[in-house]
């Protein structure tokens, strides 16, 4: 009776590995399967990618951000305390990943805040710029002016 209860736990901590292995397979698994959607959904040649950064504090919070591509809405994003103090930290947002022809296009993105003294606040910023064949990666920046007493919103091509 002894040697079948020592013989099911073995089985048990067995199947208990197992499943673990399995479990990390299959985390391995979605990993690539996702980037392989990214691939195929997103080609390289096609892909435009758009993220947005923030060094601010004094002078702006952020509250969303409405991305145009060529005069037509592709992504408005209204953001978290959380995901403002991520940014904060100085991480970055992939704010819009689509695909985009080869030629001139024009990149707008309209920032929506609190100012000084809790004013409101909407600017934005536009880039001009040329797709060529490869993927294009585009920085929407807000950051702070300590000597215009006011934040600075730019775009800029990597």
């Amino acid at each position: 009776m002894r040697k079948s209860r020592e013989q099911a736990q073995r089985a048990v901590n067995e199947l208990s590995r197992d499943i673990q292995d399995l479990k990390q397979s299959v985390v391995v698994l979605n990993k690539d399967l996702r980037v392989l959607e990214e691939d195929l959904l997103f080609p390289a040649n096609t892909r435009l990618s758009v993220f947005l950064s923030l060094n601010v504090g004094e002078f702006f919070r952020l509250e969303g951000v409405e991305l145009k591509v060529d005069g037509e809405t592709v992504t408005s994003y209204l953001y978290s305390d959380r995901e403002r103090e991520a940014l904060a930290k100085g991480g970055m947002h992939r704010l819009h990943l689509g695909n985009l022809s080869a030629g001139e296009h024009t990149l707008s993105a309209f920032f929506i805040g609190a100012g000084p003294n809790g004013r409101e606040y909407k600017r934005g910023s536009t880039l001009r710029f040329t797709k060529g064949q490869g993927p294009k990666y585009v920085e929407l920046s807000v950051a702070d002016s300590e000597a215009r007493q006011q934040p600075e919103f730019a775009v800029r091509e990597w």
